[in-house]
């Protein structure tokens, strides 16, 4: 019974590359991957830019057609709407980072070592920026074909360019500020030494 189930299902997977090898050689096939093309092409053409408002505006776009055009799980719809949210957090930050005295408040609340990269808050753009890529790289170990995931390399790229920018935005805001105290000396101070018998 085992034998011939696998014996079945390797005949059927065969079948299916047979249908995707004629299936990529069909006319409508290299126009698909003609128009992918243009799309990767596009993508780095942005990131060029070094515009982090254009690159934050044009994965919007993408998330947003791929909600409205492609979503058909609910875990797919779920992941799409995070990353909505997560844009939205990265560009309320971007408006509060042009602001050195509106930045300042974030800056101190990210004052613990976990809450900090480099001397920088790990803020909630910061956050996102990592989160979708993340999102990103889960993408690129699905079942797609080479163009899809060449445009997915581009939009990888794209938010780690992004990423970079807007920590140059950070260091910008926050280069002119005196640096904060140090922690209470509570905080810091070492464990007492053990008590030593009498």
């Amino acid at each position: 019974m085992l034998d011939a189930a696998i014996a079945r299902l390797d005949r059927l997977l065969l079948a299916e590359e047979n249908f995707g090898a004629a299936l990529r050689k069909s006319a409508i096939a290299r126009r698909l991957s003609a128009a992918r093309t243009d799309i990767q092409s596009h993508l780095h053409n942005v990131s060029r830019h070094n515009d982090l408002l254009l690159m934050v505006a044009v994965e919007r776009s993408i998330v947003e057609g791929d909600l409205t055009r492609y979503a058909n799980s609910r875990s797919m719809i779920s992941s799409l709407k995070a990353a909505l949210g997560e844009i939205s957090a990265l560009e309320r930050h971007m408006r509060l980072v042009d602001d050195a005295s509106a930045y300042e408040a974030v800056d101190q609340a990210h004052r613990l070592p976990g809450n900090r990269r480099n001397g920088l808050p790990l803020d909630e753009a910061r956050q996102a920026l990592a989160s979708h890529c993340a999102r990103l790289a889960n993408m690129d170990k699905s079942r797609l074909d080479d163009n899809e995931k060449k445009v997915l390399d581009a939009r990888r790229a794209a938010v780690s360019r992004a990423e970079k920018l807007y920590i140059a935005r950070q260091s910008k805001a926050l280069s002119g500020l005196t640096p904060a105290p140090p922690p209470p000396a509570s905080a810091a101070s070492p464990a007492p030494a053990p008590l030593r018998g009498r």
